[in-house]
């Protein structure tokens, strides 16, 4: 039995024959998944099929099954000599310090600090690991968006991406940056909710899309609109921002519950389906005379 892969289904059936040392006619298979070109060079898939020579010798299958019955076995022998090794290992201290004298209680503060040490070090290995693995989770994202980008209309030259934190850090640059971004970040919008619906689904990922210096000036744009609300919200206790589009109102969002943390800060739908974002205090449970 071959497990193929190939880009299409008659390749894959072709690579199964030349594997099996058969003709296509001679193949039982199975096709575990259809070929797909997905979206933009995003989510393109393989074909792959199982398949098997439908007249296979006996003397074949019959030493196939002998070596599966051997490998097995020989599994079990093995597994069977370490737990002994093991019995044993923990039998042979016990007679070499049988008639030595009682070992003096250990020292329960020195045993804490080696402790604490051998914390602070399975700490670290975990965050070097969980950094490696952010590495090649950027170096992926980064290889997937740059086949997207060479498949579009734009000339784009710069992608890179850093993930840290559960959030992936996308810069973009090149010559169509501002044609990517769009009138108004209408582009912007539209590759920012693509990204973020592929990496989220896929990867539970939040992002952070930069193209050229739109993002950081859409920030610095915020920043001086919020000013007043800000002094609205210290005199009166809440307020709330204009309608706001597309990234604007996750910016303003993010801005205004750094500012008050202590207050309650959420995005709300108007009847248009247009968002903005309000500021008031947490409602405080009632209380009652008894």
């Amino acid at each position: 039995m071959k497990k193929v892969e190939a880009p299409t289904l008659e390749e894959a059936y072709q690579k199964a024959s030349q594997e099996l040392e058969c003709s296509i006619s001679e193949l039982q298979c199975e096709v575990v998944q259809h070929p797909s070109q997905g979206l933009l060079g995003l989510f393109k898939k393989t074909a792959i099929i199982v398949a098997v020579r439908k007249n296979i010798p006996t003397q074949a299958l019959k030493e196939e099954e002998t070596l599966l019955i051997i490998s097995e076995e020989e599994s079990v022998a093995s597994e069977i000599i370490a737990t002994v090794k093991e019995e044993a290992a923990e039998i042979s201290p016990l007679k070499e310090t049988s008639f030595e004298e009682p070992k003096p209680e250990k020292d329960a503060v020195l045993d804490s600090f080696f402790e604490v040490d051998s914390a602070e070090e399975t700490f670290e290995e975990e965050v070097e690991e969980e950094s490696v693995v952010y590495d090649e989770l950027a170096l992926m994202i980064e290889d997937q968006l740059k086949e997207l980008l060479d498949n579009s209309c734009f000339d784009i030259d710069v992608v890179e991406v850093d993930v840290r934190d559960n959030t992936a850090l996308i810069f973009i640059d090149g010559d169509d940056a501002a044609l990517l971004i769009g009138k108004e970040g209408y582009r912007y919008n539209a590759l920012s909710y693509m990204i973020f619906n592929w990496l989220h689904t896929k990867y539970e990922l939040f992002i952070k899309l930069e193209i050229a210096e739109f993002l950081t000036t859409q920030q610095e744009m915020i920043r001086n609109y919020i000013k007043p609300v800000i002094e609205n919200v210290e005199k009166q206790g809440k307020g709330k921002t204009r309608f706001l589009d597309g990234i604007l109102v996750q910016i303003a969002l993010e801005q205004l519950r750094e500012r008050f943390p202590d207050k309650y800060v959420a995005v709300k739908t108007g009847r248009e389906g247009k968002k903005f974002v309000v500021i008031n205090e947490f409602n405080s449970p009632k209380t009652h005379a008894s």
